[in-house]
């Protein structure tokens, strides 16, 4: 066995996991001195078995991967469903010549929309987004001069959504994401309405981590933050939740970046930015579909702690979540939360509690859990480090077309 290749390799994936050689050596139960000996190819002329599927364990990569060069296997699904390229099929389509319905038929369709997805009904979505997307659209041409601003802030919201539907899928409709994102901003833009601006630019933002631009995303948010703050608190709490929201994209987007002090300080600080927005509105509200407020603040905190690869600091994050605020949010965010629970747990070796949390996230919305590719695949992640996954566990990975 080539140690040396096996040594480099844990090498690559201890640096990509965020893992200093002593953090990677405490989690083995072994010395920094270890781990910069089995690096270097030194430790042992044939690693056993067991300290591979260890080590293979905690930077959650299959075994294959600390064996070979081969590139690992996409999941089966990670391919987008027929319903989203439907969506995509929509944004690319040609004008028709079809009537125009009224723009209040239009945002009770929208509205419609939104509600499906913070239920993740996401194939009642995909059924009726594409043809809305061409009414939208022909809305804008149809609509009198003094009424195009409106016309032009519900195609941009209908945009928003067709972005954050397509995030769902990440890499396979990464580009398309970006195409409605980009015109969603357009289209806000021409509404003058801040709180458009505002939530397109924050969709722009989330396009652009998914190009692997995170640095980019993080001044795009930052700066409509403070092109539009004067403008979304003169409106209340729909403006302070827009606004909130905004910091908590640049959160997330610092938190897309390779772990430094300084990035994980300037993305608590912009959770923080965040949270003093929520103060000033007050509560939990559902403004323009967004869920902000304090509960939502505390569960991206969790979530930029979880993109830095801390498990137990996530966790600690997440106790700070009151259980009643947490019912009372939609499935789509209370499903992500425990999506988030689950990883968390698998980053701290908890396999019990990161298969329960998915069997809660799938009890609560199924296509949220099977249809997404990030979340099929930590399903498959903790199947293969649970020693006896049991029937329920067993049966969601069959429905996320994987063999257990």
């Amino acid at each position: 066995m080539d140690t040396s290749g096996i040594g480099r390799r844990i090498a690559y994936w201890r640096a990509e996991r965020g893992y200093t050689q002593s953090d990677f050596g405490h989690l083995m139960g072994q010395t920094k001195r270890w781990v910069q000996d089995i690096e270097g190819g030194k430790r042992q002329q044939d690693p056993r078995l067991s300290v591979l599927m260890r080590a293979a364990e905690i930077l959650r990569v299959p075994l294959e991967q600390l064996l070979t060069d081969t590139a690992p296997q996409q999941a089966a699904d990670s391919a987008p469903p027929a319903g989203a390229l439907r969506v995509i099929d929509a944004l690319y389509g040609p004008d028709r010549d079809d009537d125009v319905p009224p723009r209040d038929v239009l945002q009770r369709r929208l509205d419609y929309c939104c509600v499906a997805f913070q239920a993740c009904h996401y194939a009642a979505l995909s059924r009726d987004m594409p043809a809305l997307i061409g009414d939208a659209g022909r809305a804008v041409h149809a609509a009198p001069v003094g009424e195009q601003g409106e016309a032009h802030a519900l195609l941009s919201r209908v945009y928003q959504l067709v972005t954050s539907y397509l995030h769902k899928y990440g890499a396979a409709t990464a580009i398309p994401a970006a195409l409605a994102a980009d015109r969603a901003l357009a289209a806000a833009e021409r509404s003058g309405d801040p709180v458009q601006m505002g939530a397109a630019a924050r969709r722009v933002a989330k396009s652009l981590v998914h190009q692997q631009r995170p640095a980019a995303a993080v001044e795009f948010a930052t700066a409509a933050a403070r092109r539009l703050a004067d403008g979304l608190t003169d409106r209340g709490a729909l403006g302070l939740s827009t606004l909130g929201m905004l910091y908590l994209s640049a959160a997330l987007a610092e938190s897309s970046q390779e772990r430094t002090p300084g990035r994980v300080s300037a993305a608590g600080g912009y959770v923080d930015e965040a949270g003093d927005v929520a103060a000033r509105q007050g509560a939990d509200l559902d403004e323009d579909y967004t869920q902000f407020g304090p509960t939502n603040v505390t569960l991206h905190r969790m979530d930029v702690l979880l993109r830095f690869e801390d498990g137990w600091s996530a966790l600690e994050a997440a106790a700070d979540a009151r259980p009643e605020a947490l019912a009372g949010m939609t499935r789509e965010r209370q499903a992500g939360h425990r999506v988030a629970i689950a990883r968390a747990s698998l980053l701290t070796r908890r396999k019990g509690a990161a298969a329960a949390a998915l069997l809660q996230a799938d009890e609560l919305a199924p296509e949220e859990v099977r249809g997404r590719p990030e979340t099929v695949n930590l399903v498959k992640d903790v199947v293969r480090v649970t020693r006896d996954p049991g029937p329920a566990l067993r049966t969601l990975a069959e429905h996320c077309g994987l063999r257990p």
